[in-house]
């Protein structure tokens, strides 16, 4: 991706067969570049050239050709682009400067058609416009997954917590294995004393002794591992008891929700372009109804009366004025007197339709928005459902593996429960062939001896289990720390989006204010944003969410100040607000970082000097500031700004 640094880059763009464009080669440096000339001179194709070369897709290719190219060198790196027609729609491709030019669609390609701009003509929602380029749903996903990191490590606290209270007992039962352990060895002692004491009394032979000892031995060693398979028998069920309530609740989940439809998010996705092309078609008409009722007010107000003058055959301006003060006006399509009324009426008319046109696309656009919360509905039910399958898929396959476990300890079981009824007749018959008490003191030393190993384990099991919670309690300052640096992350992205929406709207008070007092519009005393927070619908529901509503403040002669619709606002000043909202943007999110380029078009609708105004102001926040401009625009403008004037 591109970046700006301290040392001036020269561009240099080659163009073939884009917009109206056969073939053409242009170079600037950095700071204002004019793109001068009468209509129809390629001047919008130039610069929809060089939005190709940054990246955007809102390009078209000449129509008599196939396919077109855009070369961009940006100091030392060289960007490129193709365009090609396939299947009547227009495919780009190559590696140019942006990786992803969506904000710089909204915010650096400035054009006639450039949302932000259109935005405050059409009475868009300027909140979530500016917020477009800001991941709302990652951020969400973000901070879900923080607060489960702090959860967990909550719960750990608080187990630490219990655990905590755990050590007393199990010292006191490190204490008590310890005194039993030297109990039973005492015991053993002395049973081996007697033992010692009947061998020197009985004739028993050593052979005797020696296969007593060894049946006794593996009668222990067969009984030990017998309680070891009981218990992981035991661990396994407790297991596969969990798997099965996991399973049991994994399906439930997956009954509650909706029946996949598999084309469901394909027909919300082709619902949403067609009403999106519906809407576009609605913008332009809204756009020309516009311009057909700015032109009619400038008529009726008599600031046009050269074109009065035309059409009357050459009156001068005082003769036009004189007409103005009367009830009757020129029509300016025939030529001929009518009442001023009657031209009013019609004006009223088109304006009210052109209100209900601005009505259809909130309409539409409310529908869209409903319709986008639908497919984000199917998509999320989509991940839910997969995430629950395979969860489900590992639970079974897991309990499969525990109940062949299980199936396979109980095996041993069977076997270890037959060898050691084996081993008890073996011992039997052999305390048949000595002498039973001698037989006796031997069994009862090895039973000792069994348990001391028992407890010898428990006492090494407790142990552990004492070193690993003090081992764990150490560990709660480096929880705690780290449960608060979470914390702190989980607020820092709550608040993102509101530093950013605040951002924005002080960006853009700041500037109109500025702005306004430059270019000196008459009786026009502020244009502010004001961020509050209303009850929205979102889908189907209603939820709070902060909307930006756009001032006007007027004043009249007298100095009294009044609010004003966005509606009364001239073409020009509707062009100026929309121009510093789409700066707001271009600030807010350093959109310079990323793509020091500022492209102006179709500012005509601002006088000349206040045009030389404007782009002197809006120069100092861009490296390259592109500008397309009228012949007799261009005049106004510093002439040690470069020009290029063929294309």
């Amino acid at each position: 991706m591109g970046a700006t640094d301290s040392m001036a880059k020269s561009v240099d763009v080659a163009v073939e067969n884009v917009g109206g464009i056969d073939r053409t080669s242009v170079s600037f440096t950095s700071g204002v570049t004019i793109l001068t000339g009468r209509n129809a001179t390629n001047r919008t194709s130039l610069l929809q050239a060089i939005m190709a070369g940054l990246g955007s897709d809102d390009v078209s290719l000449k129509g008599d050709a196939d396919e077109g190219h855009v070369e961009m060198t940006v100091g030392d790196e060289t960007y490129t682009r193709t365009l090609e027609r396939k299947n009547g729609t227009v495919v780009t491709s190559g590696d140019p400067y942006l990786e992803d030019a969506e904000i710089a669609d909204l915010f650096v390609f400035l054009l006639e058609s450039n949302e932000a701009r259109r935005a405050v003509e059409l009475s868009e929602n300027l909140r979530d416009l500016i917020m477009r380029p800001v991941d709302t749903a990652a951020i969400e996903d973000e901070i879900e997954a923080l607060q489960t990191d702090r959860d967990q490590i909550e719960q750990r606290l608080d187990d630490l917590q219990s655990l905590r209270h755990t050590l007393p007992d199990l010292e006191e039962r490190r204490t008590e294995l310890e005194a039993e352990i030297e109990q039973k060895r005492q015991e053993l002692e002395e049973k081996k004393e007697q033992i010692e004491d009947a061998d020197q009394d009985v004739g028993t032979t050593r052979d005797q002794k020696a296969e007593l000892e060894e049946a006794l031995e593996s009668f222990r060693d067969a009984r030990s591992d017998l309680e070891d398979v009981r218990y992981n028998i035991e661990s396994e069920r407790e297991s596969i008891s969990a798997l099965e309530s996991e399973i049991d609740t994994v399906e439930t989940e997956l009954t509650d929700l909706p029946q996949e439809v598999s084309g469901d998010v394909t027909e919300v996705e082709d619902h949403i372009e067609r009403l999106r092309e519906q809407r576009q078609a609605l913008d332009s008409t809204v756009n020309e109804l516009q311009k057909v009722i700015q032109f009619n007010e400038e008529m009726l107000e008599g600031t046009s009366s050269d074109v009065v003058a035309a059409l009357r055959g050459g009156d001068d301006a005082e003769q036009v004025t004189d007409r103005l003060v009367d009830d009757q006006v020129v029509c300016w399509t025939c030529g001929s007197e009518v009442d001023q009324s009657d031209v009013e009426t019609t004006l009223d008319r088109i304006r009210d339709l052109r209100q209900e046109k601005l009505s259809e696309r909130q309409d539409l656009q409310s529908e869209i928005d409903d319709l986008k919360t639908e497919k984000a509905t199917y998509q999320e039910q989509k991940r839910q459902r997969s995430q629950l399958e395979d969860r489900l898929q590992r639970a079974e396959s897991e309990l499969e593996q525990r109940r062949e476990r299980v199936s396979n300890l109980e095996d041993e079981r069977g076997r270890l429960e037959d060898r050691i009824d084996e081993l008890e007749t073996e011992v039997e018959q052999l305390q048949d062939e000595t002498q039973s008490d001698l037989l006796d003191l031997h069994r009862e030393a090895n039973e000792l001896e069994f348990e001391i190993s028992r407890r010898q384990d428990d006492l090494e099991d407790v142990s552990e289990e004492i070193e690993r919670i003090e081992s764990e309690l150490d560990r709660r300052d480096d929880l705690k720390e780290e449960r608060e640096g979470i914390q702190e992350d989980i607020e820092d992205l709550r608040t993102r989006i509101d530093r950013i929406e605040v951002e924005a709207v002080e960006q853009f008070n700041e500037h109109m204010e500025s702005v306004l007092e430059m270019l000196g519009y008459e009786n026009l005393e502020r244009i502010w944003i004001e961020r509050k927070h209303e009850q929205v619908k979102e889908g189907r529901r209603r939820v709070e969410k902060s909307v930006f509503d756009l001032h006007v403040v007027r004043s009249t002669d007298d100095g009294t100040t009044y609010e004003d619709s966005i509606d009364h606002l001239s073409e020009s000043e509707r062009e100026v607000t929309g121009l510093i909202f789409a700066l707001a943007g271009y600030l807010t999110h350093d959109v310079y970082e990323t793509c020091p380029f500022l492209l102006l078009d179709s500012i005509e609708a601002i006088d000349s000097d206040r045009i030389a105004r404007l782009v002197d102001y809006v120069s100092e926040y861009a490296e390259y500031v592109v500008v397309a401009l009228l012949e007799e625009d261009a005049q106004a403008l510093d002439d040690a700004y470069q020009r290029v004037t063929e294309v």
